[in-house]
């Protein structure tokens, strides 16, 4: 027998170390980005095909959940990924990171940079909101007493700083600019509409230009929010969560990666919510940025789920704040409130319905 030469011995020993060492390992999570034909999304670098499908998630206290109770926010990703999530819309809170006009808590980027490493970690990507005001109480007097100039300084500060922390994670499915904006609106409107209890959800672009135009507005402040970002990142895709008003964010579209509409279809109406979502053909890929059995029956969602398909290239729903595990076991004590009961329809309705739309087949559970 011929004795095997120490050095070769010792690198064939390494490799096998290293072969054993990896066999357990994760792989690293794949990136998103517009399909060659701009029509979709593909993975890189694996070209497989990526279909957004998922929740918005912690949409009022995300960051609040982070600073807190970072095991919950794992546990609820963990359980998102387990009924086929894909992705989830996250909306990390505007007053959290700001300390003043143009200083960030850089405590606030820490915790933001978890959220990262938990997406990672459980494979889901992340459409992040930006610019969410939302809870009444925790509004920022200083920022809501600026004028439209500062308050877009502001606000690219806040993109450009989430761009940076964002710029090498695979994790990033897409920016969202800010959620449902509405253009131009006067002093006397303050820059709110909608309340919701104690939240608002919408909000306005300029009160200094009363009389300007829509397309004027969303055309210079889609250019400024996209050039922030650029500048810390340029590979990630950008959208704008809209309105189901297709006319009015035409102007903002042309400067989008993809147009993300919030459609929900009203009882017994899918044909005409279908026909809506036909309008937000720009020529961009189509994700619903919001969707859930809110104003229809569960039999109507799955509906307009299926007959959306080939319009749309993504769809996202919400998240509930108890399990959908909580949600049976109080559907089995018959002690479930009709707004529990809604909630658990869409968590059963979007584990059903996975496999056809986005090719996720969740485990048995």
């Amino acid at each position: 027998m011929i004795p095997s030469h120490p050095d070769r011995a010792g690198r064939l020993l390494c490799f096998l170390c290293a072969l054993l060492a990896c066999t357990g390992c994760a792989p690293r999570m794949q990136s998103v980005q517009l399909s060659p034909d701009k029509t979709g999304f593909v993975l890189q670098p694996s070209g497989e095909r990526f279909i957004p499908w998922g929740h918005n998630y912690g949409s009022v206290d995300l960051m609040q959940r982070l600073r807190t109770d970072p095991a919950r926010v794992q546990r609820e990703f963990a359980d998102m990924k387990s009924y086929g999530t894909t992705v989830a819309r996250v909306h990390p809170e505007m007053p959290a990171f700001f300390t003043g006009p143009d200083t960030i808590d850089p405590v606030a980027i820490k915790e933001f940079k978890e959220l990262l490493k938990i997406a990672e970690n459980t494979g889901i990507h992340l459409m992040i909101t930006g610019l969410a005001c939302y809870k009444i109480k925790n509004r920022m007097a200083w920022y809501d007493a600026l004028d439209d100039p500062a308050r877009w300084k502001t606000q690219e500060l806040f993109w450009s700083t989430i761009a940076h922390a964002c710029a090498a994670s695979p994790t990033v499915f897409c920016y969202d600019l800010v959620n449902e904006p509405v253009a131009v609106g006067k002093r006397s409107d303050g820059w709110y509409t909608g309340p919701m209890g104690d939240v608002e959800f919408l909000q306005r672009l300029t009160l200094d230009h009363p009389q300007a135009s829509t397309d004027t507005v969303f055309r210079a402040w889609t250019t400024r929010m996209v050039a922030a970002i650029r500048c810390a990142d340029r590979r990630h895709l950008i959208t704008l969560g809209m309105l189901p008003l297709p006319d009015m964010y035409k102007t903002a579209a042309a400067q989008l990666d993809l147009v993300s509409p919030h459609l929900y279809p009203s009882a017994h109406k899918v044909d005409a919510e279908i026909a809506l979502l036909k309008k937000f053909n720009f020529g961009k890929p189509i994700v619903i940025g919001e969707t859930f059995p809110l104003s229809c029956s569960a039999a109507d969602e799955r509906d307009f789920l299926r007959q959306s398909r080939g319009l749309a290239q993504g769809w996202i729903g919400h998240w509930p704040d108890e399990s959908p595990a909580q949600l049976a076991q109080l559907q089995k004590e018959n002690k479930m409130t009709i707004a529990q009961a809604i909630w658990f329809s869409w968590t059963e309705l979007f584990k059903e319905m996975g496999p056809a739309m986005a090719g996720t087949v969740p485990p048995a559970r």
